[in-house]
């Protein structure tokens, strides 16, 4: 149970690491050559990914299980965050922001799930 929630916890960390773009866009927008509102369209995209991955997550869990989708979605995120930094064109950013979204969408719906069902089983 223990070690259960300790992967829930780092999988929440993992969700948090995409909101670096806050701190590092003021330099990135430069480097890419578009102007500092442009943070809004991958924020757009990022979000819409998510919302759709949460309406698909109860499906995709069915199918796949708990720990094979957790596993999928962290392996997504670790692979869209590393072509995310590496991307060297702001239409690179937008087109990892979707995967990064969905990944993001189903570890937070399924996870969240999980630790309710926990949390109703104990009390």
């Amino acid at each position: 149970m223990i070690s259960l929630l300790i992967i829930i916890y780092i999988a929440f960390i993992m969700l948090g690491l995409p909101n670096v773009l806050g701190s590092a866009w003021p330099v990135m927008h430069e480097q890419l050559g578009v102007s500092g509102a442009s943070a809004g369209i991958i924020s757009m995209i990022l979000s819409g990914s998510t919302i759709l991955a949460a309406f698909w997550c109860d499906r995709v869990t069915r199918r796949l299980g708990v720990a094979k989708l957790t596993f999928i979605s962290l392996s997504i995120i670790t692979t869209s965050l590393i072509d995310f930094s590496m991307s060297p064109h702001f239409i690179l950013l937008c087109l990892w922001s979707i995967p990064l979204g969905i990944g993001m969408g189903f570890i937070d719906a399924t996870l969240n799930n999980v630790v309710a069902l926990i949390t109703k089983r104990n009390t």
